[in-house]
């Protein structure tokens, strides 16, 4: 068991996916949040865009979303988001598509999270924000988004949390994190039970705190009626 976890960069393929779920996570958060105005929008177009985006996504494999965006626009559309000049293009393009990917396939649930958030702020604040003269977005900036984002804080850490799991899904693109070294290790090693709770417990150390920091955040930050 020492041999192998000596043998192998274990800490390494954790970086990666943390970084992956960093990264991932502010690109969700950018679109989800633009999403969830548009679903929001008193603009029916907008409000068909926002609803017709999470319908799709939600309801399309990641790992299809995974897949078409490094074949289907890295490679046949020929998008590169690395210097091809670069000795570790390919790699690098690998790792920015992954993370595209799972922006974009959270980012519909980042969005719903945040629609559930708006539907907890009291109508009447609404109309009394449009009552004083503020715009639509001036009452989104400064009235419905900030309770919001109090009132979804509890499923965005649920939102995070299925993002770090989900990252696993990024080997499928040659990405090596966590669960590509763990298939490289019984593939070129004798299969093990230690070895499998040696990457579920990774997972645990990055998971459990996020559950505990934003259930404590919820519980802190939510809007007394």
């Amino acid at each position: 068991m020492l041999d192998i976890l000596s043998n192998y960069d274990v800490l390494g393929a954790f970086w990666m996916t943390i970084r992956l779920t960093v990264f991932s996570a502010i690109g969700a958060l950018v679109i989800g949040t633009v999403v969830a105005v548009m679903r929001v929008s008193p603009v029916p177009v907008l409000r068909r865009l926002g609803a017709v985006y999470v319908n799709i996504v939600r309801n399309t494999p990641l790992t299809l979303i995974m897949f078409f965006a490094l074949a289907g626009v890295g490679i046949i559309l020929e998008i590169n988001l690395a210097d091809p000049s670069s000795p570790t293009s390919v790699r690098d393009s690998a790792i920015r598509w992954a993370i595209v990917a799972l922006s974009v396939y959270h980012a519909a649930f980042v969005c719903e999270a945040l629609r559930s958030g708006v539907n907890t702020v009291p109508v009447g604040q609404a109309e009394a924000a449009r009552s004083i003269g503020l715009t639509f977005g001036q009452s989104l900036r400064e009235v419905i988004l900030p309770q919001a984002f109090r009132g979804a804080i509890a499923p965005l850490g649920s939102t995070l949390i299925a993002l770090t799991k989900n990252t696993t899904v990024a080997s499928v693109i040659g990405v090596a994190e966590a669960s590509a070294l763990m298939k490289v290790i019984f593939e070129n090693e004798t299969a093990s039970v230690g070895v499998f709770l040696v990457f579920a417990l990774g997972f645990v150390i990055l998971t459990l705190p996020i559950g505990v920091l934003f259930t404590s955040l919820s519980r802190r930050l939510a809007v007394k009626r």
